[in-house]
């Protein structure tokens, strides 16, 4: 059977191949709230036959938005529209995930297509943005944060608790934390950006401190038999990358102690210069010790929408999922093509029963 397209179990929750399609930002939401574009989005992506589609990164708070479009779910009124996408989701065979994020020192920025830069401070459209340190990201994002207090701490602690809460209520059954690229999590773990000498700064223990405490929050709200995981940056590319991931394994060998059930690993982009090697699929190997050392399932994204690639990362035992993003917006039904390029018995049966009885009744001999 090809590795692929075999199912995957984690917790309660069975997906029907390892075919993930990961968060990818729409930039469309109009205060937080979903529109007609994402129930359109997500319900399409899920009829192409993906076991997972996670939902992308929603806003625990206003100022936790990358950009004035992202979602949010910081309000009861912001689960109705995300509960309809859940339903749509799930109606076409595939599990619904949702990941849920503050932006930190990335926050308040224009969409891409608009500049994919800070909004000036003196726009409407803007606000403040925090972080463990007064130290902008730079680059085109130069806006320099407010350092966050022990207050402003607990209460971003509490947003992701609540929206943890209203992401269940909605219907989503694999919930991801964002930890990842430079964001508010990944800001509090790095030392390039986190200079804090306070009990959230300064050695492992300090800079780990809101990443554990964050998910250790969650774990009480979310049920205990529904995925909790994260996608977190283990790796920089800024030359001390054998000390990071490192670093990075015992953090993860503590998220696990603390309830979590799988990691998305990705990279940290907390600074912009990096040398990072870009190819295919580049994350794999690291992937794959990461989930050794910590003893836990994993996935990646970058570079593994090649089906041979894909399959391989699978039967190789690098990941458990594969994160297939750009490549499901250029063909939202990716796995049944995969499915047909890897030789498949009955590759139509990858999609909902109503599409795969006329593909594979009238498919040419």
């Amino acid at each position: 059977m090809t590795a692929l397209f075999t199912p995957f179990t984690l917790k309660s929750v069975t997906l029907r191949n390892r075919i993930a399609v990961p968060p990818m930002c729409q930039y469309s939401a109009e205060n937080g709230y979903t529109t007609d574009w994402h129930q359109h989005h997500y319900a399409g992506l899920a009829r192409g036959g993906a076991g997972l589609v996670i939902v992308e990164a929603t806003g625990v708070l206003p100022e936790g938005r990358i950009t004035p479009g992202c979602t949010g779910l910081w309000e009861d009124g912001q689960i109705e529209g995300l509960s309809k996408i859940a339903t749509s989701i799930k109606a076409a065979g595939a599990v619904p995930g949702i990941q849920i994020a503050h932006a930190g020192r990335k926050a308040s920025a224009n969409r891409p297509w608009e500049g994919d830069d800070h909004i000036p401070a003196e726009d409407p459209r803007s606000w403040q943005p925090i972080a463990p340190s007064a130290i902008a990201y730079g680059h085109h994002l130069n806006r320099t944060p407010t350092e966050m207090s022990l207050e402003d701490i607990a209460r971003v602690q509490e947003a992701f608790v609540a929206a943890a809460r209203r992401a269940l209520q909605a219907g989503f059954e694999w919930l991801e934390l964002h930890f990842a690229h430079g964001y508010l999590a990944q800001s509090f773990f790095s030392a390039h950006s986190n200079h804090r000498t306070d009990a959230y700064g300064g050695d492992y223990q300090g800079r780990s401190k809101f990443l554990r405490d964050t998910l250790a929050a969650v774990r009480k709200v979310w049920p205990e038999h529904l995925p909790l995981t994260a996608r977190f940056g283990v790796i920089e590319y800024d030359g001390k990358d054998e000390a990071t991931l490192a670093e990075s394994i015992r953090l993860v060998q503590d998220l696990k102690a603390l309830g979590l059930d799988m990691l998305n690993v990705s990279v940290g982009f907390t600074i912009a210069e990096t040398q990072i090697p870009w190819g295919t699929p580049f994350l794999a190997p690291i992937a794959e010790r990461v989930g050794r050392e910590a003893g836990l399932p994993v996935a990646a994204s970058w570079g593994i929408d090649n089906p041979v690639t894909a399959n391989q990362v699978v039967e190789d035992g690098q990941m458990d999922l594969v994160m297939v993003g750009r490549a499901h917006l250029a063909n939202p039904h990716w796995p049944y093509a995969v499915a047909q390029q890897l030789k498949k018995e009955k590759p139509s049966w990858v999609l909902p029963a109503p599409y795969a009885h006329w593909l594979e009744k009238y498919r040419p001999n």
